[in-house]
């Protein structure tokens, strides 16, 4: 994202460290999968549910010699949980995890993008109200048509705006 561009949620969202945040998440789910499977004993699980945790300085140190971020982000985990780090990554591809975690940062970019549109969209009707009585000079194909009110005018746009969130909220 273009820096000048990113909101302060969005930064977050699109962050090295939640990034690996949603890692982190990926793996805990396959580990506790394992874990009902019966694939990591009870008593490991326990001690990967209390410990895990990653370091982003670490995993940068880790990647500067292993030159691959998965590897390091996995090997940082497991190095905090100790000897029940070898669970981690447990039958995951790189894809696995990157591309499912991914799909976790849409969702939560996503959600942010729903309730920044809906605050937009209350005050995009409020504004159509306020204008309600303002006339103006319509459009029609391009040149003066009927006269009408600003306020329809910006009716038009909260309508838009209520047909796109119900795109994104399916």
């Amino acid at each position: 994202m273009i820096e000048r561009y990113e909101t302060e949620e969005m930064k977050r969202i699109w962050s090295e460290k939640n990034r690996f945040q949603k890692w982190l998440v990926v793996e805990l789910a396959v580990c506790e999968a394992w874990a009902e499977e019966g694939r990591i004993p009870a008593e490991a699980m326990e001690t990967i549910r209390k410990k895990a945790g990653f370091d982003v300085a670490r995993i940068a140190e880790i990647e500067s010699s292993t030159h691959h971020d998965v590897i390091a982000f996995v090997s940082s985990v497991a190095e905090k949980i100790g000897p029940e780090g070898r669970f981690i990554h447990l039958g995951l591809t790189s894809s696995d995890v990157v591309d499912t975690a991914g799909a976790l940062l849409l969702v939560e970019a996503l959600d942010t993008l729903v309730e920044t549109l809906k605050a937009f969209s209350s005050l995009v009707l409020e504004k159509a109200r306020e204008y309600r009585h303002v006339p103006c000079v319509g459009r029609t194909h391009g040149i003066h048509g009927e006269p009408t009110t600003f306020g329809l005018k910006i009716l038009n746009w909260y309508s838009q705006l209520q047909r796109d969130l119900e795109r994104l909220e399916l």
